[in-house]
């Protein structure tokens, strides 16, 4: 139970963090990106997709994870991986870049 108020709380925070601006260093690949790499990105959108994207995954955490089950793990793993794939997939197309 505890790992699992850990896990939901840090998500949660880092998600709020992102979403008030001040995370932009927790976003992998923009903060190691040159300068010219991000002057083409709308950083707004893509602080809006990952702290929503966090936001959920804590919510997501902490309604489906139950303590010893495993296919709750599994499940939410999956619902994990899938969610990754279409937050990589509007990050890297023209949603989240600059026009």
């Amino acid at each position: 139970m505890i790992a699992k108020i850990f896990i939901t709380a840090l998500l949660g925070i880092m998600g709020l963090i992102i979403l008030s601006g001040k995370g932009d260093m927790l976003i992998a690949g923009y903060n190691t990106a040159s300068k010219e790499e991000k002057e083409k990105v709308n950083i707004k959108r893509l602080r809006l997709l990952m702290g929503v994207f966090l936001i959920v995954l804590a919510l997501l955490a902490f309604l489906l994870v139950e303590e010893g089950s495993l296919m709750s793990i599994m499940g939410f793993g999956a619902i994990t991986l899938i969610l990754a794939f279409i937050v990589i997939g509007l990050a890297n197309s023209s949603w989240a870049k600059k026009q």
